[in-house]
């Protein structure tokens, strides 16, 4: 199900940890952002699609990982796109004659055999430094950064006011970050920054895995997120809602321990 959270802009939600598929409508079809996880959600998705009486004309992919660059026949042969280092990365990675079995490793096994990898990753580079996805609709803004993943791009859709955060600023994920990169702290706060600077041209924040906000949510994701990554940096004590007690995923306790490790073992 499409549920609007902007004028011309909807939302599927996978079960999958609330994954966020996006769709923007344009003059002669729509931009759709992300689509997931399985490939019953995902044909029906094209359904939805058809029932607004359009058809995919351009795709996007917010970055390299798994989740976010998946696709399905029923959405065509329209270009999807990523940015020059989105795509880079996803093509290294499949590159490898065992790159099915390798990806396979990191899918979450309840859903493994209903996800769909005969077209994932087959993304068109974007030009290096690109600021707009190329197609006939809205103006879509490409907020490129390096927190979380190679390339990663947020999507900003002018004159809707709709935040497209890719895997940042969810109410039910702590930050994750490119634990590979050089400066992974830097990189995660620098984006946060970048956030901050748009923040006032959005009046929605669509996470890529999580709830649906508004302008005062986004205001307060920035900053939970940034107090969660400077107590990273500093070495605790960490207060954050999404691990306490009542964490909405129970397995997120571990996955923020094994972070705090990874990254502490490079500070030594």
């Amino acid at each position: 199900m499409l549920d609007q959270v902007a004028d011309g802009v909807f939302v599927h939600v996978s079960e999958f940890i609330q994954s966020n598929a996006v769709v923007v409508q344009g003059a002669s079809g729509v931009l759709l952002v992300d689509p997931g996880i399985t490939r019953d959600e995902m044909a029906a998705l094209g359904d939805d699609i058809r029932e607004l009486g359009q058809a995919v004309v351009a795709g996007f992919s917010t970055h390299p990982d798994w989740d976010h660059v998946l696709w399905h026949s029923r959405f065509g042969d329209a270009p999807r796109y990523g940015t020059a280092r989105c795509a880079a990365s996803i093509a290294d990675q499949l590159s490898t004659a065992d790159w099915v079995d390798r990806m396979a490793e990191g899918l979450p096994p309840e859903y493994a055999a209903d996800i769909p990898m005969e077209l994932l990753g087959l993304l068109t580079a974007l030009p290096a430094g690109a600021t707009r996805v190329p197609w006939n609709g809205p103006d879509v803004r490409i907020i490129e950064h390096q927190a979380h993943a190679p390339g990663h791009a947020a999507l900003l859709v002018e004159g809707r006011g709709v935040l497209v955060a890719g895997d940042m600023l969810s109410d039910i994920l702590m930050p994750f970050l490119d634990a590979d990169a050089a400066h992974p702290i830097d990189d995660y706060l620098a984006a946060l920054a970048i956030f901050d600077a748009v923040a006032g041209e959005a009046d929605v924040v669509v996470p890529g895995h999580g709830s649906v906000g508004g302008a005062e949510q986004l205001r307060h994701r920035i900053e939970l997120d940034r107090a969660y990554v400077t107590t990273l940096r500093d070495g605790g004590p960490f207060d954050d809602p999404r691990l306490g007690p009542a964490a909405p995923l129970d397995w997120l306790p571990d996955v923020h321990r094994w972070q705090v490790r990874r990254l502490g073992d490079r500070r030594r």
